[in-house]
């Protein structure tokens, strides 16, 4: 995907990912997603942070976290969650598709990859079908594996040769783990729910 098909694919994330929220009961909002810790009311906010969120507020919020770049995701993603009602969370998150900010250090690959998987973390976790576009998929798989932190995906999965069997993907080499690209990008960003839709794995 060049950039401007990495974009389409995220403004078109955050609109479909926008129509699920809308969706969504109280309880919903309130339920645990993916993310250890998080609810789908934590997930939504934190997709609407790059627009929300100033330099200075996320520097701010590094220094508080004490350096720590998982703590500070966390906790801005609360403090967002906090200040906005479902409906102001949606109506956000559909109005940031179109814009073309990055968060600071961001990649466009990144962002592609971020929207894409928390938009997972909230239909997974809620039983709700959300199929993650191919090429995106693709694309996001192949980031993950170079990524590095915070997943370190190859390091993770050194010894296993991990292939798609609806695109085509693959990458590493040992033993062979196949499924869909989407159980796979899940996969290499840390998350275990799509395990049942993969073969060859054993964790």
């Amino acid at each position: 995907m060049d950039p401007k098909e990495k974009w389409a694919a995220i403004d078109a994330e955050r609109t479909r990912t926008a129509a699920l929220l809308e969706q969504l009961s109280e309880q919903e909002w309130a339920g645990p997603s993916l993310c250890a810790g998080w609810t789908v009311r934590d997930v939504a906010a934190h997709l609407t942070s790059v627009e929300r969120l100033s330099t200075p507020a996320l520097v701010k919020a590094m220094i508080k976290a004490r350096g720590s770049f998982n703590r500070m995701v966390y906790t801005t993603a609360k403090t967002l969650a906090a200040a906005g009602t479902p409906e102001e969370l949606t109506a956000l998150l559909r109005k940031s598709a179109g814009s073309r900010k990055l968060a600071p250090s961001q990649s466009l690959d990144n962002a592609l990859m971020d929207v894409h998987v928390h938009a997972q973390d909230i239909a997974i976790a809620l039983g709700r079908p959300h199929p993650m576009p191919v090429a995106a998929a693709v694309a996001s798989a192949e980031h993950l594996w170079d990524l590095g932190f915070p997943f370190h995906a190859r390091r993770t999965w050194s010894g296993h040769r991990l292939i798609a069997t609806d695109a085509e993907w693959s990458a590493g080499a040992g033993t062979e783990i196949t499924g869909p690209i989407e159980a796979l990008v899940m996969l290499l960003a840390g998350r275990t729910a799509t395990i049942p839709r993969l073969t060859g794995i054993n964790r």
